[in-house]
């Protein structure tokens, strides 16, 4: 095995970033950068590629919860913890998007940071996204955590928290733990109580979505909004 430092300038991935830019590399070469080193008999580009071909992707990767991450050679809480903080940098930026401009401008881009806040939750959680008559964000809440397979939302006080953040609009996302981002009837039922709940109070429903590992359904795509 040649160590990475011997190969020629323009294959090794971080002098090829800043000859060419990020988007020439290809995932197994940016998740290389992060790793900063290999293990034993393979490079960090190999290890890259390996973890990659094991989690079926680098999204899957880097939502993966702590102990399938930490369980793949190579890895470990130090590189979990490191992962997590850059996953939290790139929520943060995407964030900070959404405060300023409309998010009926930026729909890759809410999906892109309900993912990132929802995918890797081990439990059911239940999030609106309050938003003001320009439909720029005003507040993201946490409003209900359930279990593996379900939580209980209640309509009052979602209600409730709406008026609290003078809201003019919301979006609603909730995970499924198990990976299927496929709604359910009862997904469907709730998001028509909590429409109807919120028209008393002028408050709309933009949208509902469902967030997994395996991607993000939203209910107005599906005209059930």
């Amino acid at each position: 095995m040649t160590p990475i430092k011997q190969w020629p300038s323009g294959e090794r991935p971080r002098e090829k970033l800043l000859a060419r830019g990020a988007d020439a590399l290809s995932d197994a070469e940016l998740l290389a950068i992060l790793l900063r080193h290999g293990v034993r008999g393979h490079t960090a580009l190999d290890l890259a590629r390996d973890l990659i071909n094991r989690f079926g992707s680098i999204g899957r990767l880097v939502l993966a919860d702590e102990g399938s991450f930490c369980a793949a050679p190579g890895l470990g809480p130090a590189r979990f913890v490191e992962m997590q903080a850059m996953v939290a940098v790139v929520r943060r930026m995407l964030q900070e998007t959404l405060r300023t401009s409309s998010v009926l401008d930026s729909p890759q881009q809410v999906r892109d940071y309900l993912k990132l806040s929802l995918a890797g939750r081990e439990y059911e959680v239940f999030v609106a996204v309050f938003l003001d008559t320009q439909h720029r964000v005003l507040i993201d809440s946490e409003l209900f955590r359930g279990t593996l397979s379900q939580t209980s939302v209640y309509p009052r006080e979602v209600v409730k928290a709406a008026l609290a953040s003078n809201a003019a609009a919301v979006i609603f996302a909730h995970n499924h733990p198990s990976g299927i981002a496929e709604p359910s009837r009862s997904d469907e039922l709730l998001t028509r109580a909590l429409k109807d709940a919120l028209a008393l109070v002028d408050v709309r429903v933009l949208d509902h979505f469902v967030v997994a590992r395996g991607g993000v359904v939203s209910f107005a795509e599906r005209g059930l909004i």
